[in-house]
């Protein structure tokens, strides 16, 4: 990098503090195979070079899982979503821990009849409790060519990400008194399955099964994050993933602890324009409102 050979303090400084930066940061992205393993139905998955397909029919669907588990970062896949008529399969992109007390992050794309937009739920479970499903269609076709989606964890914040405009931020409100995932090492998932008792119009579209093999793609398979080696005790895995001393990791720099305004912009334009469902004002699932609904509906206004 040469910085050794500037002059200005100021500068040299700074490329130093970014080559640190750099030889601490850690960094997994490869093929499927190094990261990754198939977790059910081992005869519904296709290889095809660099290509992965997941084919569910009527007999079974399949999922994968990561060969580790991990504590903030990120984790990102690019998914082709079956094409046609899609109706009653889901399709599922996750990050979790384990246990009855687990935290959980999901893309779940429900399918639909032909010609209608595919939905994207997002959910958050924390200590064991989801219920916070927000729903929403995408700006373009996600059958006709490969997408990424994140999940960008930090000690600060979960978000969502689709091509990398954030989808949905939820943050962390623990001075305000409400849990935030913050202490469980999570595996990384994907899964395709049938759930036409719920997935398409409530339930009211079933699975065509003359469709079938119902096939959903993968490549770019990264993850970037601190890997948590099993078994390791919590307090073993908050040390090894929380900056100090010489280590620094890219999330607990101050620019990471928010949204960026262009960040904040493009999820506003994705709120206005294509949210569909969110649990927040659900007032006859949830006549109270949900504490950090009402805080995050604040710092949200506010930004």
């Amino acid at each position: 990098m040469g910085y050794f050979m500037i002059k200005n303090k100021k500068i040299a400084v700074f490329y130093y503090s970014l080559a640190i930066l750099m030889m601490v940061e850690v960094v997994r992205s490869s093929k499927f195979d190094e990261l990754f393993e198939p977790s059910w139905a081992f005869d519904h998955f296709i290889h095809e070079g660099e290509l992965l397909k997941l084919r569910l029919d009527n007999s079974s669907g399949a999922g994968f899982q990561s060969k580790s588990k991990y504590m903030y970062g990120k984790v990102t896949v690019q998914i082709k979503l079956v094409e046609g008529d899609s109706a009653g399969t889901v399709t599922a992109f996750y990050m979790s821990s384990e246990g009855p007390t687990h935290n959980e992050f999901d893309f779940e794309f429900l399918g639909n009849t032909t010609g209608e937009p595919y939905v994207v739920q997002t959910n958050v479970f924390v200590n064991g409790q989801g219920n916070r499903e927000q729903r929403l269609n995408l700006w373009f076709d996600p059958t006709k060519d490969f997408h990424k989606y994140s999940l960008h964890w930090t000690p600060r914040q979960v978000v969502f990400m689709v091509d990398e405009t954030p989808i949905r931020e939820h943050t962390n409100l623990e001075h305000r008194g409400i849990p935030y995932p913050k202490d469980q090492a999570m595996g990384v998932y994907s899964s395709i399955w049938n759930a036409d008792d719920w997935a398409t119009q409530g339930g009211r579209v079933k699975t065509d099964w003359t469709h079938a093999p119902f096939i959903a793609s993968y490549q770019g398979f990264e993850i970037d994050s601190c890997e948590c080696p099993v078994p390791t005790s919590l307090s073993e895995n908050i040390r090894r993933c929380s900056s100090g001393g010489q280590r620094k990791y890219w999330w607990d720099e101050p620019t990471m602890s928010q949204l960026s305004i262009h960040q904040n912009h493009q999820l506003r334009w994705v709120r206005a324009n294509h949210l569909i469902y969110d649990y927040c004002t659900d007032t006859a699932r949830f006549p109270t409102t949900p504490a950090e609904c009402v805080h995050h509906r604040h710092h949200f206004s506010h930004t």
